[in-house]
């Protein structure tokens, strides 16, 4: 079962990238960082799938489903009014919001 408090979807694949750092510029908490022949993955807990780095890598080497994660489950709460620490955010033991 997915939890979007504790994991997220990002995945990254060095052996596509060419070194652009767009991802760096575009990422909100810094999950990515300059490399020596490709970015680094360095903290990938902090990712909120916002997409920004797919998004915006010409090669694809960034994959994130958003729509799933942290930014989602924000967004959801705050629309429907309610509280993500509160067991009222989601709709059971599946996880979603």
């Amino acid at each position: 079962m997915f939890n979007s408090y504790n994991e997220n979807t990002l995945q990254f694949h060095p052996e596509k990238c060419i070194n652009c750092l767009i991802c760096t510029q575009v990422c909100p908490h810094g999950v990515f960082t300059e490399g020596k022949g490709h970015v680094e993955l360095t903290s990938p807990e902090k990712c909120m799938e916002c997409g920004a780095c797919a998004g915006n890598c010409p090669v694809e080497a960034i994959e994130v489903q958003s729509g799933v994660g942290c930014a989602w489950a924000m967004i959801n709460a705050a629309l429907k009014g309610k509280d993500m620490d509160s067991d009222a955010c989601c709709c059971g033991d599946d996880g979603c919001c």
